[in-house]
């Protein structure tokens, strides 16, 4: 049966865990201490034959073995192969379990939207959900050793109510080469469909409703099936297996205490038992639970599921079909605010109040200036971005400042007036067209401290810029002027290409 210890934890207390290391029922001991009884056997066996059976010669040999051992122990991904590996266990685990199928919602269903007080409703909504469980039944057969041990055959289910002779007669005499698991969800469908012409079921949307909860039911079982089906691939266990005693078989003759001046020689080596009891106890918990419908102590309780899906989906059909409560005025029925009654033991909860939000209790002062509203439009003062960001943005712009622009060589100067023919290749769109063709773009250098020049862009037309150099200070006028780059633009604002000025 599942070991269950949720109780156990409920309360993060001091020693908590340590408490259930003394278990042995599920326990990793009672897993492995068959392989951790052989590792030390060959241990001891091992260290035995060093110290007392070897001669010199042998042991300086046995010596150069065992330190290549456990260099080569390095070498094995022992942490990442198998961490992935019981990753991927788990969740299977956990995905085969939340696959198995529970009649609760079809229950209700059928109960709600199947009709008759007579014995002919009752025979009919009892008779739906026993199909519904026959199909649970035949698909955990196959994939359980469990509920095989209790159902080895199908006149064993004849006994135990889940089908009646002629039901079985008739699924024996429907001839397949597969699993015939699905064949009582046919028989579902069809007996509701005859419901439903016969007025049982009242209208098509309560139809629709019981096939929708019927096909859900027939997934699970259906991933049941493909799961038992398609395994984690073998070689991936293979590799997990091997990688895990091929490392421990190094460690066999690696961890050997050795005769050599100053080290400790140790009879008992605690570190490397450790190491296996992590690593083989890892592998073995893999191991238990990656076919979850076996034997094993924390395997699943098919058997249980069983027994209790049959009986509480019998229930609800049957005896609960509108067979309801009086109802009348609740308790808070003139109170607007219903507050339920707590005992001594849980009254200081009442003491705490609720949560309301993370920054509920922020506070902030009544005169600050960010308390007070203004109003946004376009023309509020942006904050200015990076000089190279708005040169990459200049055609939606088409005035832009370059900083400094030919500072470092202030011993050249002369007036440059260029046109862009040369620069910029008729084929290629001009880097400042407009819709309106009176737009005139332009550059002009910002007044700082360190700038001494003027760049200005006036377009000629629709595919050429006149370009001028204009030094600030008069003093440099006439001398020679610095190399010029010219810089053409396509419609993509991304897309600048150089292009020298001579």
């Amino acid at each position: 049966m599942t070991i269950s210890y949720t109780l156990k934890v409920a309360n993060a207390r001091f020693g908590g865990f340590s408490k259930l290391l003394f278990r042995w029922k599920g326990s990793i001991y009672k897993l492995l201490y068959k392989e951790f009884l052989v590792f030390i056997l060959l241990y001891a066996a091992l260290s035995v034959t060093y110290r007392h059976l070897l001669n010199k010669s042998q042991k300086h040999l046995f010596s150069k073995v065992a330190q290549y051992c456990n260099r080569s122990t390095d070498l094995i991904p022992l942490s990442f192969v198998l961490g992935f590996y019981v990753t991927l266990i788990v969740n299977r685990w956990w995905a085969q379990y939340t696959s198995i199928p529970l009649p609760d919602q079809l229950m209700c269903v059928i109960s709600s939207n199947v009709h008759g007080k007579d014995d002919k409703g009752r025979i009919l909504r009892r008779t739906l959900i026993r199909y519904a469980n026959l199909s649970s039944v035949l698909i955990l057969r196959s994939v359980s050793t469990r509920v095989l041990k209790r159902f080895p055959t199908m006149d064993h289910l004849v006994d135990a109510g889940f089908m009646t002779q002629d039901e079985r007669k008739k699924f024996e005499s429907l001839h397949s080469d597969f699993n015939k698991y699905w064949i009582p969800c046919v028989w579902f469908t069809n007996l509701a469909a005859q419901a439903r012409r016969d007025g049982r079921v009242r209208d098509d949307v309560a139809l629709r409703l019981l096939m929708d909860e019927l096909n859900l039911y027939r997934s699970k079982c259906s991933m049941l099936f493909h799961y038992d089906w398609i395994s984690i691939p073998l070689v991936y266990t293979q590799v997990v297996t091997i990688a895990v005693y091929s490392f421990f078989a190094f460690c066999v003759i690696g961890r050997q205490f050795l005769d050599q001046d100053g080290d400790l020689d140790m009879y008992v080596p605690l570190p490397t038992l450790l190491q296996f009891f992590f690593y083989a106890g890892w592998l073995k918990v893999a191991e238990q639970i990656i076919n979850p419908f076996g034997e094993d102590d924390d395997d699943f309780e098919t058997n249980k599921l069983i027994d209790r899906n049959f009986q509480v989906s019998l229930l609800s059909v049957d005896d609960m079909y509108q067979n309801l409560p009086p109802t009348g005025k609740d308790k808070y029925w003139n109170e607007s605010t219903a507050q339920p009654p707590y005992t001594m033991a849980t009254v200081a909860e009442t003491l705490k109040p609720s949560f309301m939000g993370s920054t509920f209790d922020m506070r902030m002062s009544d005169g600050s200036e960010q308390n007070q509203q203004v109003d946004v439009s376009p023309n509020m003062t942006r904050i200015q971005t990076p000089r190279l960001n708005r040169f990459l943005a200049a055609a939606a712009s088409p005035a832009i400042s370059l900083k400094n622009f030919g500072k470092s060589s202030r011993n050249h100067h002369q007036l440059l007036r260029a046109r862009a023919e040369g620069a910029f290749p008729s084929s290629s769109p001009s880097f400042y067209r407009r819709e309106d063709p009176e737009a005139v773009g332009h550059i002009e250098e910002e007044e700082t401290e360190n700038e001494e020049t003027t760049l200005s862009v006036t377009p000629t037309s629709d595919s050429h810029l006149g370009v001028s150099y204009k030094p600030k200070n008069t003093e440099i006028q006439g001398k020679e002027l610095p190399h010029i780059t010219v810089m053409e633009a396509s419609n993509d604002r991304n897309s600048i290409t150089d292009h020298p000025s001579g």
